[in-house]
């Protein structure tokens, strides 16, 4: 488990990473899908207060712009180690 600092609605909160995957697209014309092509990425994590305990009131604040801006931290942190 990875844990990553960030806000939400301007209150500091926990990103907890428990999986992260990263498939790099093959480019290939044989490529079973359109997935396999391009590649993707696919997280798992929670929203946990500045303590880390799960924070469910947290997570209820998260919009789909929010949720964009978390995944393209997580997949920067992960990058970067």
């Amino acid at each position: 488990m990875t844990d990553i600092q960030t806000t939400i609605a301007n209150i500091p909160a926990v990103i907890r990473v428990h999986s992260f995957i990263k498939v790099r697209g093959s480019h290939s014309y044989n490529a079973q899908s359109d997935m396999d092509y391009h590649g993707y990425t696919e997280s798992e994590w929670e929203v946990c207060d500045r303590r880390g305990r799960p924070a469910p009131w947290l997570a209820r604040k998260i919009n789909a712009e929010i949720t964009e801006r978390i995944e393209e931290t997580i997949s920067a942190y992960m990058k970067g180690e």
